[in-house]
């Protein structure tokens, strides 16, 4: 990098650099949307079920994977729809 502008580095690295290539088939992103998307609703109908006793394991078990399938389902949808976060 002796001698070359930090711009012109940049470019030649990007020049030299490959395509960016999804890991997962953009067709399948509705799919894979709507199961996360409908295993979180059906979890968080779940942990709203469970007794209201003390904070268990399993409720924090329920409610992570929820709050995981949510947030990746979302995720999903919007890469879906054409909105690429």
């Amino acid at each position: 990098m002796h001698g070359h502008h930090p711009r012109v580095f940049s470019q030649e690295l990007h020049k030299a650099s490959s395509p960016f290539a999804a890991s997962v088939p953009t067709q399948l992103l509705p799919h894979i949307a709507f199961v996360l998307l409908a295993a979180s609703f059906l979890l968080a109908f779940y942990f709203t079920t469970l007794p209201k006793r003390s904070l268990s394991g399993q409720e924090i078990g329920v409610a992570l994977t929820a709050s995981v399938s949510i947030g990746f389902g979302v995720i999903a949808l919007f890469c879906a729809v054409g909105v690429y976060v």
